[in-house]
């Protein structure tokens, strides 16, 4: 109990504003549309109605485009949209009109956007260069009427940097073979062969096509047939160079999402570390690595055109899970998009494995900053008593370290009725778990009560970055190494937060971070 005393005696003292800017502090106005229970304060997400995949995303002259699936007429699935915004930092975005409407070949599915800085296509000029999306007609009436050729590739192009749209008149530019799942073009410019590049999710594996100028396709090669998880149809492919970290070194990404046989159940995204010549994509390992072992970061991919003095690689995905994205319990709006991150390579052992951490634009967001110095603790402590804040949105850095593995360590949110939600260490099966049984209800899906668990090793001590917003939480653990992301719907706000310890631990650093609605 002293030493429970002693601890939040230090926190209370140690209020610190981490020397935040005044840039940092500029202030968002917040309407009540994004005041509705459950309403996500610092990940996007569309005014109102039904999203589901990001598509398009590419910068372009200050500005991240975002474009997603989108139903504008309910908050179910329906015909397919290309919705749109636009952001010059990640972190607040503007809506924009809708980009691509369906029309007499289909409803608009998921696919990519370039910038076609060669005027390959003819749709721009050498001073103007055409904005081009490429993404994927579904006939309805086709699938309905049983045939197997109702899904085919089709462009549209901008020259007024994404705010109107013209579709190309001889669409589509890559009609379908006869195979149902022929779908989500991803394409890239592959400078060595100066051609455009697609990643084509083909049923059960990977097809890349190419083009001198994003009409004219050819196949290339097939990948994936007996490689990677195949408990659901492959979808969302992303395919992208990436520098090992802390090297000269280079190596190709691809990254497949599947609709089903996740690590924790569901919707979930692999990726394949290789190399890519332009025609064939090859894998240099065999084991199957996922991205995210939660339940809800699907289909994502990554951003185009990202400056070179930036290098960095942007990743966002679909924060839900198709087992009961249609059914969780919000208004108004549906589904939310994970927080953009970066994707980093790291090589350890003579062996790859790609990271993803929260992108910096983080820190525009983040207002008072707590802190718990350095010391021995045992047992569990409150934080929200500590802090000034609600324990809602929030980020919290910890490093731990000990000499033996405690059976467990990490948080526990609860509120006055009793729900909790749980994301901890341990030491017992060397795993981080995200434990949401404990929610009141969840009665929507049954598939929705869930312990998501990764296996991983922290002999000496364990790194998290913890995102929590008003129905998410995302673990980072020791870096990216590991990630965790999973909604929750809890029936009253949570209002508080504990450190949970079943040993033994010394904190080396523990910084509670209050973070702004970027609406």
């Amino acid at each position: 109990m002293k030493n429970y005393l002693f601890i939040i005696l230090i926190v209370s003292a140690m209020i610190s504003s981490c020397n935040l800017t005044s840039e940092r502090k500029q202030e968002e106005s917040t309407t009540k549309v994004y005041q509705e229970k459950h309403r996500p304060q610092f990940h996007f997400t569309p005014e109102a109605n039904w999203m589901n995949d990001p598509n398009g995303m590419v910068y372009y002259e200050g500005e991240y485009h975002l474009f997603y699936q989108y139903y504008p007429d309910s908050t179910v699935w329906g015909p397919m949209h290309w919705g749109h915004a636009v952001s010059k930092n990640l972190m607040h975005w503007e809506h924009l009109p809708i980009a691509l409407y369906p029309d007499s070949l289909g409803y608009i599915f998921s696919g990519s956007a370039v910038i076609d800085y060669e005027n390959t296509s003819g749709f721009g000029s050498a001073d103007k260069p055409a904005m081009v999306a490429i993404y994927t007609y579904h006939n309805m009436e086709g699938e309905k009427a049983g045939r197997n050729d109702f899904q085919s590739q089709g462009i549209a192009y901008s020259i007024d940097k994404g705010r109107t749209w013209s579709k190309y008149e001889k669409n589509p530019v890559l009609k379908s073979p006869g195979i149902r799942d022929f779908r989500d073009p991803k394409v890239i410019w592959h400078k060595e062969s100066k051609k455009w590049i697609m990643s084509l999710a083909v049923q059960d594996h990977i097809s890349f096509y190419s083009s001198s100028n994003l009409i004219d396709w050819t196949f290339e090669s097939d990948f994936g047939k007996e490689l990677g998880s195949h408990g659901g149809v492959w979808e969302c492919p992303d395919l992208f160079p990436i520098k090992v970290d802390g090297s000269d070194g280079v190596k190709w990404i691809l990254i497949v999402s599947i609709g089903d046989g996740g690590p924790n159940g569901g919707s979930a995204t692999q990726y394949f570390i290789g190399d890519f010549d332009g025609k064939e994509f090859v894998s240099t390992e065999k084991d199957i690595k996922w991205l995210d072992y939660g339940r809800d970061n699907y289909a994502g991919v990554t951003w185009s055109n990202v400056p070179e003095e930036d290098g960095r690689v942007l990743f966002i995905g679909w924060m839900s899970n198709w087992q009961y994205a249609t059914l969780v319990p919000t208004e108004n709006w549906r589904s939310a998009n994970t927080f953009p991150r970066e994707l980093i390579l790291k090589k350890e052992n003579n062996k790859y494995h790609l990271n993803s951490v929260p992108v910096k634009e983080l820190e525009l967001i983040r207002e008072e900053c707590y802190i718990i110095p350095n010391q021995d603790i045992k047992g569990n402590f409150d934080v929200a008593n500590a802090i000034p804040f609600k324990a809602i949105p929030i980020e919290i850095d910890l490093e731990i370290v000990w000499d033996e593995q405690p059976q467990k360590f990490g948080i526990k949110l609860s509120n006055s009725v009793g729900e909790e939600l749980e994301a901890f260490y341990s030491g017992v099966d060397e795993s981080f778990t995200i434990d949401r049984t404990k929610l009141k209800d969840s009665s929507f899906s049954d598939a929705f009560a869930s312990i998501d668990k990764a296996d991983v090793s922290c002999k000496t001590g364990i790194k998290l970055q913890i995102l929590i917003d008003e129905s998410s939480i995302e673990v980072f653990v020791n870096g990216g190494e590991v990630v965790v992301t999973d909604q929750f719907f809890s029936t009253e706000k949570f209002d508080k937060l504990e450190i949970v310890s079943g040993g033994n631990i010394s904190v080396k650093e523990a910084k509670f971070y209050k973070l702004k609605s970027v609406w």
